[in-house]
């Protein structure tokens, strides 16, 4: 008998059928002697309906009380889930991340988790319940409720995993596994039947979708074997583990795309030690994610500073950067939200050299001009303008062999 946690994204659970379908699917998993921890998002649109109902209400949305307002959405599907249960005869309990003991920092909206208890969850379990989790949030070190930012249910989910020991954790999604590429912008993509978790971190950081960045981080540095699969057709999908790659498979394994992020350039920035420390720590106390980073050559005594960060971020990020501009002496300061970003992932770069030149020759090709480059061991990304994203995925898809030789056609992907 194993320990089995199972999360199910909102359109998964977005309509009375398919939190029909969910419990069906639990309900087969414990029947077959496993014990399941079942994490639910919101239903469907649920959380943008509520962020839309505070944004009728109020410009100010203190984010205690944003947060109290957000975690009701999860509540309603953990509810329903259990009822649906029931019905099938199966003992089943819900919770609240407090009530499971999801310990968290302080911050609203984008609260980190610092400490899964769950005795409660164990208690049902040895009772023969099933537990149904509210993914995407906790209870803070200040006893308030927070919320885990997008994506927080996948977080929920693995961290959960964790602290149960469970033998693996299924993210139940709307696609069948973890793609080649996004299929929605590469109709050639193909699904993976394994990813390490180098890779996938790699990919989530990159802007793929599918699972989000710090339940990858949070798998790996707690050895949580992830299944990725769909809800749809129950069919398998993809597992991340510690695994290697073999010898035999592709040297890349995507091409991940990203159009939320937008470029700030800080101009005229005088030549001197502590000046990147100012703008970046700056940025930092405000939780604002800088992504890729170039300072161009020093030039009669100042250079100019550019960067990436996710559009969401750029209201609070633009105040920052042009009061630091101002302190530090800088000329003036740049936005530019009309960019992507394209990379290649691949645990075989490590081995292969050429990669880099060959991406670059591609988009060459393609007369895409590259405007920022960041590399690491196992991921080359590159920021292009916007309107040549789509066809700079396709080239480099098709390039690197990636290739399915058919039309993806199973249900987009979802994000929380």
């Amino acid at each position: 008998m194993a320990l089995i946690v199972q999360k199910y994204g909102g359109t998964s659970v977005a309509d009375p059928d398919r939190i029909r379908a969910v419990a069906e699917n639990v309900a087969f998993t414990k029947r077959r002697g496993h014990d399941v921890v079942v994490v639910v998002s919101a239903m469907g649109k649920a959380t943008d309906t509520l962020i839309a109902l505070a944004n009728s209400v109020s410009k100010t949305q203190p984010g205690r009380e944003l947060d109290m307002l957000l975690t009701t959405g999860e509540r309603v599907s953990m509810a329903l889930v259990c009822m649906a249960l029931a019905d099938l005869g199966l003992e089943a309990m819900s919770f609240t991340g407090s009530q499971v003991g999801i310990i968290t920092d302080t911050n609203h909206g984008k609260a980190k988790i610092l400490e899964v208890k769950g005795d409660r969850v164990r208690e049902a379990l040895a009772a023969g319940n099933v537990c149904v989790v509210a993914g995407f949030q906790g209870v803070s070190t200040d006893k308030e409720i927070t919320t885990l930012g997008r994506g927080g249910s996948d977080t929920t989910a693995v961290a959960l995993a964790a602290a149960l020991s469970a033998d693996a954790c299924e993210i139940y999604t709307d696609v069948t596994g973890v793609f080649t590429a996004d299929p929605r912008i590469v109709p050639q993509a193909r699904r993976l039947a394994k990813v390490n978790f180098d890779e996938m971190l790699e990919m989530a950081g990159a802007g793929s979708k599918v699972l989000n960045l710090r339940s990858a981080e949070f798998a790996r540095n707690h050895n949580v074997p992830l299944h990725v699969r769909s809800s749809f057709t129950w069919e398998p999908g993809t597992w991340v583990s510690a695994e290697e790659p073999s010898m035999e498979e592709p040297i890349i394994s995507s091409v991940v795309t990203d159009a939320g992020e937008a470029k700030v350039s800080v101009l005229g920035v005088p030549d001197r030690p502590g000046i990147s420390a100012a703008l970046f720590e700056a940025l930092a106390a405000t939780n604002v994610n800088v992504d890729m980073i170039v300072q161009n050559t020093s030039n009669a005594g100042t250079t100019d500073i550019s960067f990436t960060m996710p559009k969401a971020d750029m209201g609070t990020a633009q105040k920052i950067v042009e009061q630091v501009a101002k302190d530090i002496g800088a000329t003036g300061v740049s936005h530019d939200d009309s960019i992507a970003k394209v990379s290649l992932v691949g645990a075989g770069m490590k081995t292969s050299p050429g990669i880099a030149a060959k991406m670059f020759r591609v988009l060459a090709d393609e007369e895409i001009n590259i405007e920022m480059i960041s590399t690491s061991t196992i991921r080359i990304s590159v920021v292009i303008a916007a309107v040549d994203m789509e066809r700079a995925a396709r080239s480099l898809h098709t390039a690197f062999g990636l290739d399915s030789g058919q039309a993806y056609s199973a249900p987009l992907p979802e994000r929380h």
